[in-house]
């Protein structure tokens, strides 16, 4: 049967996210979560479509693809076709054409689950390995110690306050209420919250946003920062106990966040929440030709 790929729709973005959730499992490769395209989001959902790729077999979708920026692809698979032959391949000649409308010429990369057979065909397009990313991951079977911070769930009336913190926590971001109202319209909110850290003086100092893809599932969190003005003092530490906490009240079996290898101190971070640091994984990258 011919696979093809497709740009969904508005009703096609909530069956993407439906498939995500679905094929969330514990001891399977790092691979594309509900929550991803949840924080997407912020663009809205006619852009979160947009940057969305779909491939289907006989009408079932069997990959979802995440343009994080015009440069990078987040994809992941159905389980039980992560060997398919016929799929990698198709995959393989999609990422690789520019006018196949998935990737544009120049240099791009590719983050896949590390047990897909695309990660064996790529090499062969003329692709390498990228940039080193550290997964990491908690177990929540067990309770998690309570954070050194008074932690509030935030809502619409206090959106403000959140991307105040996420905007003074990262170098360049542009967040705003806006963005965070446009996250909240989106299919995967309904298993999400966001999280506000404040300080003995009653500063919010730290914010994360968790995303759940349902009980018994892996959760992650996505973004987490520390205002800049209040670091030094264990507030990421803290938070992040907040959002494992969160995410075990929602169900999730684990809470898991990936990082740049570079960022050392985002690492250790997690790391000091119980995060158990995994194999570190590369994304493929084609050089510009």
């Amino acid at each position: 049967m011919v696979i093809s790929l497709e740009k969904p729709g508005l009703d096609g973005l909530n069956e993407a996210v439906g498939a995500l959730r679905e094929w969330q499992s514990e001891g399977v490769a790092w691979q594309l979560h509900p929550g991803d395209l949840g924080w997407f989001w912020r663009s809205g959902a006619e852009a979160t479509a947009a940057a969305v790729r779909i491939w289907r077999r006989d009408g079932r979708i069997l990959a979802v693809g995440l343009l994080d920026g015009a440069e990078l692809l987040r994809f992941t698979t159905a389980p039980d076709v992560r060997r398919d032959e016929d799929l990698a391949r198709r995959l393989a000649e999609d990422v690789s054409a520019p006018d196949r409308g998935v990737l544009p010429p120049g240099e791009v990369s590719i983050e896949a689950p590390k047990d897909a057979l695309l990660q064996d065909l790529l090499p062969a397009h003329g692709w390498r390995p990228g940039e080193p990313w550290t997964p990491l991951r908690r177990d929540l079977t067990e309770p998690v110690k309570a954070p050194d911070l008074r932690i509030e769930t935030i809502g619409p009336d206090d959106a403000h306050v959140w991307a105040d913190v996420i905007r003074k926590s990262f170098d360049g971001s542009t967040f705003t209420p806006g963005k965070w109202r446009a996250m909240a319209t989106g299919a995967p909110y309904a298993d999400a919250r966001f999280l506000m850290g404040y300080d003995e003086k009653d500063d919010a100092v730290a914010a994360v946003a968790v995303w759940s893809a349902g009980p018994g599932k892996p959760g992650v969190l996505e973004p987490m920062g520390v205002h800049r003005d209040h670091r030094g003092h264990g507030h990421g530490r803290a938070i992040t106990f907040a959002a494992a906490t969160a995410l075990r009240e929602l169900g999730s079996s684990s809470a898991g966040v990936n990082t740049p290898s570079s960022n050392v101190a985002a690492v250790a971070t997690y790391e000091s929440g119980g995060f158990r640091r995994l194999p570190e994984v590369r994304d493929l990258t084609r050089d510009a030709s």
